[in-house]
């Protein structure tokens, strides 16, 4: 009896930490979103990889695509907790296409066939989200062809994109997706998708150009299937239709808008004043304007009883240090929260204070201080020149502490995890050869210290490295021409690297370790066929001679960005005499990173 009892125990435990956070299914209620009896208002971000990302670019990596871990979907949904954004809206459930390489994961293979990994990761989130109190607003299909959308669909059965509005096979397909979409039982919560209360609701697809037909079609059939949650549309075009407005199976309406605040905001005001009293209406994106632009749009919203409104778009941090980085375009770029200066040329840190302060406005809260940050995670090395760790949602600054063998915690360093990305975040420069050391630290929000991190260590010291970012020309012994320090310029196509070095025909830089040089290796990008670096090498006399360095190139095998060729160069000198190494630029080829190991 007593076991039978803590069984019920156990599962009533196990349902509350899952719905802990939610009492109600969001609601309509005319024009308004309803939680309960509560109005229900926003002030949030797009995440766009918080289900699949599409920004893993490590020098080395071929393959941009991953799904997102645990750790990762936490510190996404806990900056939004902090934000007060209580809404995320995810990209599109993605489709395999003719480009991907063999083995890319995603979620629809074909018609009716669906990848069990991809939606764990799925399940994952909408489990995390359960446990923090961030709804979720999932799009459907992709109008556009980033993570494969209607174009796939089509491909699938050999027909054109814009059969996909209208033939009933494509139609059939796309249902039977949605049809398992929502019937999927979440290996982690037991529930089912369409009994989920994190899910606000189902886009029926990403800024669709779709006719109205197809949209109550589909509309139609989301209802037919799921009763629990909301059917919202987002249509690519600046006003909703009447049309929309009038069906009674499409709850929601959404638009997008990627102009200036001058003229975005009439266009919003005039959706409102179409759905009011009829639907509920928010802005779905909006973005890519000076940041003095945003303030107007949100204060329309809250003004003008909208629904709310949600920003393109948040990153959060990487599994294996440091944040993902995605270049929109002209100059903006994905914000980290909580904003940090070394993005500054966007003002990271202003938007994302203005934007905590209206997500609190439009619920009627008042801002509180951050939470004590949680402790970073210290990741396995066994090398003091690169030190990286899973960071903690809120920090802005992590205190780096030292000891030997036997010895006293020493400080020897305050940084931060978002200058460097897709690297090691951090070269101890102080070690020093033949010692060991083990390594803890702290995370800091700007009021509070976090506890301890794990150690790790002992690490032996064998060799002294230089390692340059090439944010400057601190490290550099000589610099010959006209060479420039580049950040935003070309970022996305040098895979997000905002620290390069570019030179012209025969420009170069020059390296002194005053100690034998074991082991070159520089990591460059080759923006065209003729760019390329060569190698040189000395010792004391500064007689150079060239090298013959091993080549590996890491191309993406697709390349909607114009990505750069990324190009590894590596020697390991046979004179023990050599001291200095010269490299020298053909055809503006830009640095990414040098390592120096003597």
């Amino acid at each position: 009896m007593k076991q039978r009892v803590l069984y019920f125990v156990l599962l009533f435990l196990s349902a509350h930490v899952v719905f802990g956070q939610f009492e109600n299914f969001i609601t309509k209620q005319n024009d308004k979103l309803m939680d309960g009896d509560k109005e229900f208002r926003f002030i949030s971000f797009n995440i766009p990889n918080l289900h699949y990302i599409e920004d893993n670019f490590p020098f080395d990596e071929t393959n941009p695509w991953r799904l997102p871990d645990e750790f990762e979907i936490r510190d996404a949904l806990s900056s939004i907790n902090q934000i007060g954004g209580k809404v995320v809206r995810t990209y599109v459930i993605t489709v395999k296409r003719d480009v991907d390489i063999p083995g890319m994961i995603k979620h629809v293979e074909a018609p009716g066939k669906f990848n069990e990994e991809a939606f764990i990761a799925l399940d994952k989130m909408m489990q995390i989200a359960n446990e923090m109190g961030v709804r979720l607003i999932i799009p459907l299909v992709d109008n556009w062809w980033w993570m494969g959308g209607r174009a796939e669909y089509a491909a699938f059965r050999g027909k054109t994109k814009d059969e996909f509005w209208t033939d009933p096979q494509l139609i059939e397909d796309f249902e039977n997706t949605i049809k398992y979409v929502v019937n999927r039982k979440n290996t982690f919560t037991g529930v089912l998708y369409k009994d989920d209360k994190s899910i606000l609701g189902w886009e029926t697809g990403n800024e669709l150009q779709s006719p109205y037909s197809w949209q109550a079609i589909i509309s139609a059939y989301i209802q037919s299937v799921d009763t629990n949650h909301l059917v919202i549309i987002n249509p690519h075009t600046a006003f909703i239709d009447e049309q929309s407005i009038a069906d009674t199976n499409i709850d929601v309406v959404s638009t997008h808008y990627y102009e200036s605040s001058e003229t975005a905001i009439p266009k919003i005001l005039r959706n409102r004043e179409l759905t009011k009293g009829k639907k509920p209406y928010f802005v779905g994106e909006f973005g890519f304007i000076p940041s003095y632009e945003f303030e107007p749009i949100f204060d329309s919203v809250i003004d003008n009883g909208i629904s709310g409104a949600l920003l393109w778009s948040l990153r959060f941090r990487n599994k294996d240090g440091g944040f993902y980085k995605h270049y929109e375009k002209s100059g903006f770029s994905a914000y980290n929260w909580p904003g940090y200066y070394f993005n500054e040329s966007y003002n990271e840190k202003a938007v994302l204070s203005l934007i905590r302060d209206k997500a609190h406005k439009i619920d009627n809260k008042s801002v509180q201080q951050l939470p004590k940050p949680i402790a970073p995670k210290l990741l396995p090395t066994d090398n003091v020149h690169k030190i990286s760790w899973q960071g903690s949602a809120g920090a802005i600054l992590y205190v780096i502490q030292r000891k030997e063998e036997g010895g006293d915690w020493e400080i020897i360093e305050v940084t931060d995890d978002t200058h460097i990305a897709y690297r090691p975040l951090f070269t101890d420069t102080s070690a020093v050869r033949g010692k060991n050391y083990y390594y803890t630290m702290w995370a800091w929000n700007g009021s509070e210290l976090s506890e301890l991190s794990n150690e790790i260590g002992p690490i032996a010291v064998n060799d002294k490295m230089i390692i340059d970012e090439l944010f400057d020309e601190t490290y550099i012994y000589k610099m010959e021409g006209n060479l420039q320090f580049l950040s935003m310029e070309n970022v996305r196509q040098a895979k997000e690297d905002r620290s390069r070095l570019t030179g012209e025909d025969n420009n170069s830089i020059v390296y002194k370790t005053n100690r034998e040089i074991k082991k070159i290796q520089i990591d460059a990008f080759l923006p065209n066929e003729n760019s390329k670096i060569e190698i040189l090498i000395a010792d004391k006399s500064q007689n150079f001679n060239a090298i013959n360095a091993d080549v590996t190139l890491f191309p993406f095998s697709e390349n909607d960005y114009g990505f750069f060729i990324p190009a590894r160069y590596s020697n390991e000198p046979t004179d023990k005499k050599i001291e200095f190494v010269k490299i020298v630029f053909t055809g503006k080829a830009e640095l990414s990173r040098v390592e120096i190991t003597y």
